[in-house]
């Protein structure tokens, strides 16, 4: 297929992008202009479009793109970081932006329009979250990726009704995705750091049920998404790990501990939570199985392995 990634040098992106090249599809990569990760996509890999395009100028991609395309994955937001979490402006612009997003995949041609949605979106609940429960976004990042899932499964409901277009919406709400490449200040990414240098880190109170999921089961899930053969797939889908993951994060810490050979030390209860304050994150994933047949293949304590293994190689740690 031809394919565009936005942000496509994010920790998703980038992984996604290496996905799609090694099945042979034909990729344009969105890239912000000037961006320090550019370098991580090769421009000489074979199948492989750079396209370098600020978030508001994506409406107008096929000015940059002369061929029909099918696919459309949208990574591409700004503020993603605790800083930027509860600032409206920031996150309202994005909103914005990804509608622009969703125009030029119109103007593409694209069958398929695939958001990366977030868990931020359902708020702060302490049972389990399914796609069809209430949400109530704490944060303005969760708020502005719940208000762009609205606007955008309206306005192609519309294009449809009014025979505009017949391209279909896919949210996918995406939990705690870990792996090679994931941003330096993780939790997962400064524990490891942390007990591969023997060194001590500082944690919050990790009481709350987490659930982690391993980049490369991510990846899968979204591309089957993209290309079920179903009539259609469009709505909102949970991106998660399985109900055995769901654990007290501590436990997570603890695995991570004694994968690295108990090096180093930890405390918990001296950092304050993050912007969508204490959360459990207990994921209902079963409409994603039952459109896809998708099943995570990666435990929490291979991936922590895999993540080594792979980060090593770059020399990251």
């Amino acid at each position: 297929m031809n394919v565009v990634v936005t942000g496509a040098t994010s920790f998703l992106g980038r992984a996604l992008v290496d996905r799609l090249l090694i099945e042979k599809n034909q990729v344009f990569a969105v890239i912000r202009p000037g961006s320090k990760n550019i370098g991580s996509l090769a421009a000489e890999r074979e199948g492989l479009v750079r396209i370098e395009r600020n978030l508001e100028e994506l409406h107008n991609l096929d000015q940059v793109i002369h061929e029909p395309c099918q696919a459309f994955y949208h990574f591409g937001w700004e503020g993603s970081g605790s800083e930027n979490r509860m600032k409206r402006e920031v996150q309202q612009k994005n909103v914005e932006d990804s509608l622009k997003a969703l125009e030029g995949a119109r103007r593409l041609g694209c069958k398929r329009f695939l958001f990366s949605g977030s868990q931020a979106e359902y708020g702060i609940h302490n049972d389990t979250m399914n796609e069809e429960m209430p949400c109530n976004p704490v944060s303005e990042y969760g708020r502005a990726k719940l208000e762009f899932s609205n606007r955008a499964l309206e306005l192609t409901e519309n294009w449809k009704k009014t025979g505009v277009s017949e391209m279909e919406y896919i949210h996918t709400r995406i939990f705690s995705v870990y792996g090679p490449g994931d941003h330096p200040w993780s939790l997962v990414e400064s524990c490891l750091k942390s007990f591969h240098k023997g060194e001590y880190i500082s944690l919050g109170e990790c009481t709350q049920i987490w659930n982690f999921l391993y980049l490369d089961d991510c990846i899968q899930a979204l591309i089957l998404l993209m290309e079920q053969e179903k009539e259609s797939v469009s709505g909102i889908y949970n991106v998660a790990g399985p109900e055995r993951e769901n654990r007290p994060l501590r436990e997570y810490i603890r695995i991570m501990y004694e994968v690295l050979g108990f090096h180093g030390s930890y405390s918990y209860g001296r950092r304050a939570p993050n912007a969508e304050g204490p959360a459990n994150l207990i994921p209902d994933i079963k409409k994603l199985e039952r459109a896809t047949g998708w099943q995570p293949l990666v435990d929490f304590p291979e991936g922590i392995r895999r993540t080594i293994r792979l980060n090593h190689s770059v020399t990251k740690y």
